[in-house]
Order: C-alpha cells, then sequence, then structure tokens
C-alpha cells in the first residue's frame, strides 16, 4: 500500500519533518547585523509609500554630508 502526503507510519511523524536536532536563533545575530528596519511615524509613511521614495529622499542629504566630511579631513 502506497502511503499518502502527509500520512505517518504507526502515528510518527515522517523523517522529513523532525526538526528535533535543529537549533533555534542560529541566524538572529547576524540578521541583526545586516539589516536595518526602521518604521516612520504616521505622518511620514503617509509622504513616503515604499522603500524606493525613502532611499530617494535620503540620497541628496547623504550627498552633501559625505562631501562635507571630505571638506573637513582636507
Amino acid at each position: 500500500m502506497e502511503q499518502e502526503p502527509g500520512e505517518t507510519i504507526n502515528g510518527e511523524m515522517r523523517p522529513e519533518y523532525d526538526f528535533s536536532g535543529g537549533g533555534c536563533g542560529k541566524h538572529y545575530d547576524a540578521y541583526g547585523q545586516a539589516s536595518n528596519v526602521v518604521i516612520p511615524d504616521p505622518n511620514v509613511a503617509e509622504i513616503f509609500r515604499d522603500s524606493a521614495s525613502v532611499s530617494e529622499a535620503l540620497r541628496s542629504p547623504a550627498k552633501g554630508v559625505k562631501s562635507a566630511a571630505v571638506r573637513a579631513s582636507d
């Protein structure tokens, strides 16, 4: 008799779904270092609907800050 998908043998978990050897939070630290999540205030979120518009708005002042820092170090 062929086993149906999701069916168990003798009421036990199928081997491909056994994660008992897995670890919790294995990539937590690396994820925290690689991401920068910012939640804007509601009035700001009305203006900037997506990440592309936020990025575009931040590029102009960022260029000014970067060039000022270069001039200061000269």
